[in-house]
């Protein structure tokens, strides 16, 4: 079990994080509009409950969920919480935006352009601050690289960041202490390698990639992460919310093996009286390189339900009936659980 208000570092620049963050991508809107005032609820029943660490990006809402963000920790101590956004895409004015585009339900009307290149990077960061309100990012993650998003324009994209300076731009913010960790917010393994061979990472935020459903990141990246000392956010436990009980698998409708595997993992959960999602937000945390993970929600409610499934007690014959039962990887670490 582990205490969501419960402080993690990053080995390798010592940044503070808590274990569990709230990720701000329903504050822009996805699928489904929030209003400003519930969007500050949310903001203030994370840092009630003790959270410090707020996740957010350009894209999310257009802009919108930035804004959001600064507007509801404008009156927080800056020392006192952890912040990251995201660069990769600039938001270019676009009054052809209508309700829906992207899933965002009320996105402003900026159109998101790719731009990795040092420029690029350096203007993003910039807009950034200007929308959140604030002189620093604690964390800067380059958004969504790699063939999952781009396809066949992934190499056009990744030479934007290696030849093109957008690692470069990285390393200088960190270097001038503009910003105090640097990484790829993805949900894809490979790119995350490739990353780690051209610059030193800090942080991977990696959604859906290590779950109690899929452990495809375990080899080769949470290992180099270990050797490397460099930390992962774990996003998406929930794997879009086939794990929560929607139906839903990398953000589509959850194919037939998923629908298996995830009817195996309940009917388990089901021996054991552990709810499925607690079970989902607790596996991650046992990998050592691990330090927090992020987590949405579309209200105070929901946020609330999110802390207790982290922190409810799990036994550890459970933990241990999901190796001997095949549901995750045979090398994949687990909690200790309850005796």
């Amino acid at each position: 079990m582990t205490n969501a208000r419960e402080i993690r570092t990053l080995p390798r620049s010592g940044l503070e994080l808590t274990a569990l963050g709230l990720g701000c991508s329903q504050l822009g809107g996805l699928y489904r509009p929030i209003s400003w005032a519930d969007s500050e609820a949310l903001v203030d029943a994370a840092w009630s409950a003790g959270l410090r660490y707020f996740d957010t990006a350009p894209y999310y809402g257009y802009t919108l969920s930035e804004r959001r963000v600064g507007q509801a920790l404008a009156d927080r101590s800056r020392e006192a919480f952890s912040l990251s956004s995201k660069v990769g895409r600039l938001m270019c004015p676009d009054a052809g935006v209508t309700p829906g585009d992207d899933g965002w339900a009320e996105p402003l009307p900026f159109r998101p352009v790719f731009d990795y290149t040092y420029g690029g990077v350096m203007r993003s960061y910039e807009d950034s601050l200007q929308r959140l309100g604030t002189a620093r990012i604690d964390i800067l993650y380059v958004h969504d690289i790699g063939a999952m998003t781009h396809g066949d324009r992934h190499p056009y994209y990744w030479t934007h960041l290696t030849e093109g300076g957008g690692f470069r731009a990285l390393t200088q913010l960190r270097e001038s202490g503009a910003v105090h960790a640097v990484g790829l917010g993805v949900n894809e393994c490979e790119v995350a390698v490739d990353a780690m061979n051209e610059v030193p990472l800090d942080v991977v935020l990696l959604a859906g990639r290590y779950t109690l459903l899929e452990q495809t990141a375990l080899e080769p990246l949470l290992d180099a992460c270990l050797r490397a000392q460099t930390a992962i956010v774990v996003g998406g436990v929930f794997n879009s919310g086939v794990l929560a009980g929607n139906g839903k698998f990398n953000y589509g409708d959850a194919p037939a093996e998923v629908v298996e595997k995830v009817r195996r993992l309940t009917e388990l959960c089901g021996r054991f009286d552990v709810p499925l999602p607690a079970a989902a937000l607790q596996f991650p945390f046992a990998h050592p390189a691990v330090v927090s993970c992020v987590v949405g929600a579309r209200s105070v409610a929901q946020l609330q339900q999110n802390i207790a499934w982290l922190e409810r007690p799990v036994p550890a014959r459970f933990w241990r009936a999901l190796s001997d039962d095949g549901l995750i990887a045979a090398h994949a670490p687990v909690p200790e659980g309850q005796a």
